[in-house]
């Protein structure tokens, strides 16, 4: 059984994560108007994957015994102008769901519910693979600078990335 406080904040973690998704399908589109396809490409299915993440947590509370409940969010803004500043706002955004994961973690540690704390360790190694994404995505875009051959090469290279699978929610 859930306590009734990990249960609201799980519920807000799903808003959080649906916002996650609407944040870098904003990303996406203001990058697709800039002309980088391929990061378009790549923040789309990194929304699609944080959209995954509100449903996985969902299905947890329903199996644990409490109840979902979906609230609305902001509207996502997208401060930058440039491609290295919208991965920089994205890995921004990344290290405050890793944060929110992490007060996940400890509240569900404090109350002793080993099966959240199981289910929540999926999202403590996701968050690393998210936060280690973006840096890696800045660090080359850093080392390329302005260079028009470098930005065409990276924009292919985040192009390739495969959409994640939504046919299952399970951890």
């Amino acid at each position: 059984m859930i306590s009734k406080h990990l249960n609201d904040e799980l519920n807000q973690q799903i808003t959080y994560e649906f916002y996650s998704s609407h944040l870098y399908l904003a990303m996406s589109g203001k990058l697709a108007s800039v002309d980088f396809a391929g990061a378009a490409t790549w923040m789309r299915t990194q929304a699609e994957e944080e959209r995954i993440h509100a449903l996985k947590i969902m299905d947890y509370i329903i199996e644990a015994g409490g109840e979902v409940l979906i609230t609305g969010f902001e509207d996502p803004k997208v401060k930058a102008k440039n491609i290295q500043g919208i991965f920089e706002q994205g890995l921004e955004h990344e290290k405050f769901v890793t944060s929110r994961i992490n007060f996940l973690m400890g509240l569900a540690t404090e109350e002793k519910n080993y099966s959240a704390v199981n289910f929540l360790n999926w999202f403590v190694n996701e968050q690393v693979e998210e936060e280690l994404n973006a840096d890696t995505i800045i660090r080359s875009l850093k080392l390329i600078g302005k260079d028009g051959n470098g930005l065409y090469q990276i924009d292919k290279e985040l192009g390739a990335r495969i959409a994640v699978s939504s046919t299952t929610t399970q951890a």
